[in-house]
Order: structure tokens, then C-alpha cells, then sequence
């Protein structure tokens, strides 16, 4: 009897201390919605939904995956890897944009059901520990994924090395704190391109100047220094962590043959940093001083 009533205290314990999470609601339905994979250029396929980009890099000794969308993404990502003609399972290596509950949702689970390790910047690690709850914005909504502990945390600059294949990360943050994208080469049987991930750096702090985010203190200078050095990232084709910010529904239709050239527009990606920063901007006005 009383190993019955440990063992029931030791249950009641955890689930009273297990995180709730509370996934924001209302969110765009292109969020959810399918869209058939692709192969974006050389080993670099399209997995994501309709918007929420998921990357696949296929190499010679197993597979590396870039965001996981929303929580029900997961059977998504699933099929689509599968109707690629890749084994799910194959899956070594994680690793995220930003730690954001749109690009996190499917993380923890894609972690335990593969055991591929998790490759992450630094500074987003807490966040990804908390399941979002610590985020110094959307951390008013709790923990909006499930918290999941990264095997590897880097720096900028750091090889992520898989195969024939090696990613380098590119701390970019403002978006997060540990907000980054990805560059590395791939080629077919005719070229190699040069392949940037961008995570673009957009400001989600409406209803805040910069200097209101106290438990962000370095936001503003993060945001500029990240504007410089995205304008000096060299590059062939680029693509995002959003299908909408590169344009892939103008650029490409479902069913397209294969061509990395529509993601060569390097105009288009100048126009959206040039954007962002005015944004960024007038948003530094909101600090500076009345004369």
C-alpha cells in the first residue's frame, strides 16, 4: 500500500510541475496549410507547409532538418519527406532559424522520434529550454512549445558538419536573441550555388520602443549590427524562414519542374532588408531624444 501511494504522489508531482503548452491561436492558415515538397537546388529540399518553411539537406551519411512549423506540422513534414522519397528516420541533425513556436512546434517531437541531435546559437538556448516562456516577447503567452534541450550550442561562424555538406551559422538577432540563418554550397550536375537561409530580421514589438524591453537589453544594437552584416552576406540563391518572405508563391507553382535559378534574385532580397531596416528606424526614433 504505501509503495501505491509514493508512486501515485510521484505522478501527481509531475504532472502538477509538467509545462502546459499554449500554442497562440489565430494564426494565419497558410501556417497550416499543405503545400507540396520540392527540390529547391542540389541536396536542398522544401519540406514546410505553405508558409512555414522546413528545409531538408540530404547527405551521404543521413539528413539534416531546418525548422519544424507549427505542432501539427509534424505528420506534414513527415509526408512530404516521405513522398521525396526520403526515410524520415535518416534525420541526424536539427536545427532552427529562431526560436519561435512557428518554427519550434514540432522540435521536441521530431527530436525523440529520430534522435537526431539538436544544432542551435547559443543565445536562443534558453528558450528553447523554457519552451518559449522566457522569449522577451512572446513569452507573454507562456510556453508556446515544448521545451527541448539542445545537444550543441554555437557561436557565430560555426560549422555544422554532416557528410559531404557544412552548414555555417550566421548569428543574426534581434528577431530573437539567438535569431540566424545559414549558408553553405550544394551543387547538381550542372552548378554550385551558393545557399543563404535567411532569417530576416523583422520587429515584433509594435506596442514597445526599444528601450521597454528590459529583459532584452541589447535588442536595438543587435537589430543594427544584423542589418550590416546581412548586406555583406555573399551569395547565389537565398531563400527564408518564411515562404512569403521570398516570394515562393510568385516565383514557383506547384508541380514546377526543378529550377534553383528562381531563387537567384538577389534584388528582391536587398528590397526586404532595405524595408526592415526603415522599419528598424523609425522604430530607433521612438528612443532618440525631441528637439
Amino acid at each position: 500500500m504505501n509503495r501505491i501511494i509514493l508512486i501515485f504522489l510521484i505522478i501527481t508531482s509531475f504532472l502538477s510541475n509538467a509545462q502546459t503548452v499554449n500554442e497562440p491561436k489565430n494564426n494565419p492558415e497558410e501556417w497550416s496549410k499543405p503545400y507540396e515538397p520540392f527540390r529547391i537546388a542540389g541536396n536542398l529540399y522544401y519540406v514546410g507547409t505553405y508558409d512555414l518553411a522546413s528545409y531538408l539537406i540530404v547527405t551521404d551519411k543521413g539528413n539534416i532538418l531546418i525548422n519544424t512549423g507549427l505542432a501539427g506540422s509534424l505528420p506534414m513534414i513527415k509526408d512530404n519527406i516521405k513522398k521525396l522519397g526520403f526515410n524520415y528516420k535518416d534525420i541526424k541533425i536539427l536545427t532552427l532559424t529562431q526560436a519561435h513556436f512557428d518554427h519550434m512546434g514540432a522540435m521536441a517531437d521530431i527530436k525523440k522520434e529520430t534522435g537526431a541531435k539538436l544544432y542551435v546559437d547559443k543565445k536562443d538556448a534558453e528558450e528553447l529550454k523554457s519552451g518559449g516562456k522566457s522569449d522577451y516577447e512572446l513569452g507573454k503567452y507562456g510556453v508556446t512549445f515544448k521545451p527541448v534541450t539542445p545537444d550543441y550550442l554555437l557561436k557565430n561562424n560555426a560549422k555544422i558538419k554532416l557528410g559531404n555538406t557544412t552548414l555555417t551559422l550566421l548569428h543574426h538577432p534581434g528577431h530573437t536573441k539567438g535569431s540566424c540563418s545559414f549558408l553553405f554550397e550544394t551543387k547538381d550536375k550542372n552548378q554550385t550555388y551558393k545557399v543563404l537561409i535567411a532569417n530576416l530580421p523583422s520587429i515584433i514589438i509594435d506596442d514597445k520602443k526599444f528601450s521597454d524591453v528590459k529583459t532584452y537589453q541589447t535588442i536595438q544594437k543587435d537589430y543594427g549590427d544584423t542589418f550590416k552584416a546581412m548586406k555583406n552576406v555573399n551569395f547565389d540563391i537565398w531563400v527564408a524562414s518564411h515562404g512569403s518572405q521570398f516570394g515562393l508563391h510568385t516565383k514557383r507553382k506547384e508541380g514546377d519542374t526543378y529550377n534553383p535559378k528562381l531563387f537567384a534574385d538577389k534584388e528582391v532580397y536587398f528590397q526586404k532588408l532595405e524595408k526592415l531596416e526603415a522599419d528598424y528606424q523609425e522604430k530607433v526614433k521612438q528612443d532618440s531624444p525631441q528637439k
